[in-house]
């Protein structure tokens, strides 16, 4: 019997014209009013200890915008918010009420959701996305009736198969609107067959992960300069707070750092636990051991281990990342406790005489390592049982550009996997034309 999973493909789109690009924008832009709407009342009503689940009719006040199956998509996506929150307060987990998507003074967070079968998405000599917009875009832009909005696809989706939910996001940092389409794929149609292989992951800061798996493969993905810029930013939200008058709290522009600083963040650890994730997948990995921070965070309560990992690092919010982006891949995330690991000779097992200098751990025994490299190797061998971890081969080292995690020159030299699947350019003639083909 076939087996099928989940796959995502990740691409950019962008508009033919001015005129197109304003229509976007707008669609985007009623799209997360009605989530908010929404959401407001749902809160509402859930911090009056009333029914979050008895509300006004917002398709019907959208549908003139955004098409009755688009506003439906909103609707559904914040109840399975709803949902998702709940689940949670019953799992015993300390989480906060489904947020907004911005708001009207400072800018709302741009993205919507296309039902599976209201969008057409065509690759080849004419690449290109069209969408359902309202009548009552369709008559101030000037569209037909029966008109879509059509925009240029940028890359080539890697994945192919029965076409899911399609969310839209406007990557403010990269103003870029982004593209995300889950796929359902045979089993006899991924890249290679999946092995039983393991991977162990070191969560930080200096070095976000750092990752060791069952065949011998390590990856680390420096964080330094993201922390430092994330510093700078936190540094200068308290000197302008420092400034505000008496009995305020905060201001337009702290409210921008703020949203810039945490869409930043975000952006590096989407694209970091994808480009990872593309990686395990191709050597075999099938279950990836993540380590439980409550140890750590007990051992090492100072200030600066708190932001990095409660404020810049978001503990929590990047475990859930990563185990949605695995189970794309048929890969399984287990939380597990870490203990000592940072602490613990790879050779002789010694934890009270050694010492970590920076990226440096060093041994009584005369053993010299890498910090990271050594705790995410040392959590796999306790994991793995009696699976054998294989020999190290040179690690793989990569730093955020802003864009993309790159492998540095000292690494291995192979192609990263976003480099090799994705034509980020659009002028080798793959493009969307305004002409019916």
């Amino acid at each position: 019997m076939s087996v099928v999973v989940r796959r995502t493909n990740t691409f950019a789109v962008r508009p033919l014209s001015d005129r197109d690009e304003r229509l976007l924008r707008d669609l985007l832009d009623a799209s997360a009013s009605l989530w908010n709407e929404l959401n407001f009342e749902r809160r509402q009503q859930f911090f009056d200890g009333d029914s979050v689940w008895d509300t006004a009719d917002y398709r019907k006040q959208y549908v003139g915008v955004l098409g009755s199956a688009t506003a439906q998509q909103i609707i559904r996506k914040n109840s399975e918010a709803w949902r998702s929150f709940f689940a949670a307060r019953e799992n015993g987990e300390d989480t906060a009420p489904p947020g907004y998507w911005g708001n009207e003074e400072d800018g709302r967070e741009l993205r919507t959701y296309i039902r599976n079968d209201q969008y057409t998405l065509e690759t080849g000599g004419q690449s290109r996305l069209e969408i359902p917009v309202g009548q009552d875009l369709k008559d101030e832009y000037g569209l037909g009736y029966h008109d879509r909005l059509r925009l240029e696809v940028a890359g080539d989706p890697k994945w192919e198969g029965e076409q899911g939910r399609l969310e839209l996001y406007y990557d403010e940092l990269e103003d870029t609107v982004r593209a995300f389409q889950p796929v359902t794929v045979p089993d006899s149609r991924q890249d290679s067959p999946l092995a039983e292989e393991s991977a162990a992951l070191d969560v930080g800061a200096n070095n976000l992960v750092a990752c060791t798996t069952t065949t011998g493969q390590q990856y680390l993905y420096d964080g330094w300069d993201l922390f430092a810029r994330f510093r700078e930013t936190t540094e200068e939200i308290a000197r302008l707070q420092s400034k505000l008058c008496e009995g305020r709290y905060s201001s337009r522009r702290i409210r921008r750092l703020y949203r810039k600083r945490t869409r930043r963040r975000d952006h590096a650890q989407d694209t970091l636990v994808r480009d990872l994730m593309e990686r395990l997948f191709d050597e075999g990995v099938v279950t990836v051991y993540v380590g439980d921070l409550t140890d750590v965070l007990s051992a090492h309560w100072s200030a600066e281990v708190n932001e990095k990992t409660h404020q810049f690092w978001a503990y929590r919010s990047f475990i859930d990342r990563l185990a949605t982006t695995a189970e794309e891949y048929g890969i399984t995330v287990e939380v597990e406790s870490e203990a000592y690991t940072t602490a613990e000779c790879p050779v002789c097992g010694e934890r009270d005489e050694t010492e970590r200098d920076g990226d440096v751990f060093r041994c009584s025994c005369g053993y010299e390592g890498h910090a990271d490299l050594d705790a995410s190797r040392t959590f796999l061998e306790r994991q793995a049982g009696e699976s054998e971890v294989g020999s190290m081969a040179r690690p793989v080292r990569l730093k955020w550009d802003d864009h993309n995690w790159s492998e540095l020159s000292r690494s291995p030299e192979r192609a990263s996997p976003n480099e090799e699947r994705t034509n980020q350019s659009t002028g080798d003639g793959k493009l969307a034309s305004v002409e019916t083909a």
